[in-house]
């Protein structure tokens, strides 16, 4: 029986109840999800790549009913990645209109570098389709209640960060 490998990427920074259902929708698609976390210095990320990986290690661990789950960091083009853990789909979340525009070009761009890997778009939660991980720091900096945004250690996790980078 051929293995259906999926591939969910992201920067997870950190990893957001948005992201867990969208995990727990995909390990019901594949028989293996293959979790990459990017290095996406780019974007500023407040936990270093490895605290990342560590979460999204933990906060997957449950969701293995369905499917093998497999945290990975990787820093190449998202194609790459994908032929190299053998994926045949990637999986995408969509929350808004926003997102789907850029998904849309991004897809497109993918399907001329490698035709065999499929994009699937699973459609955010209503209860989570507000929720960004950008949107999550900026309230945990600002002293609000992240509690409906993240799991518990998450929200212990990143107000301890946020507290140890105020003065």
């Amino acid at each position: 029986m051929v293995t259906r490998i999926g591939l969910y990427p992201g920067t997870f920074d950190p990893i957001t109840n948005g992201h867990l259902d969208i995990i727990k929708r995909a390990v019901k698609l594949v028989d293996r999800l293959v979790i990459g976390v990017a290095i996406n210095a780019g974007k500023g990320p407040l936990f270093s790549l490895e605290e990342r990986v560590a979460l999204v290690e933990q906060e997957a661990a449950e969701l293995t009913r369905h499917a093998e789950i497999v945290v990975k960091p990787f820093n190449s083009l998202l194609m790459h990645f994908a032929e190299e853990v053998g994926a045949t789909v990637i999986v995408r979340g969509l929350r808004a209109v926003a997102d789907f525009e850029y998904e849309f070009q991004m897809t497109a761009m993918n399907q001329q570098l490698n035709r065999n890997i499929e994009t699937v778009f699973l459609m955010a939660d209503p209860r989570h389709q507000a929720i960004a991980s950008k949107l999550v720091k900026e309230i945990a900096v600002l002293n609000g209640d992240i509690s409906a945004f993240v799991t518990p250690h998450v929200a212990e996790r990143l107000l301890a960060k946020v507290a140890a980078g105020r003065p």
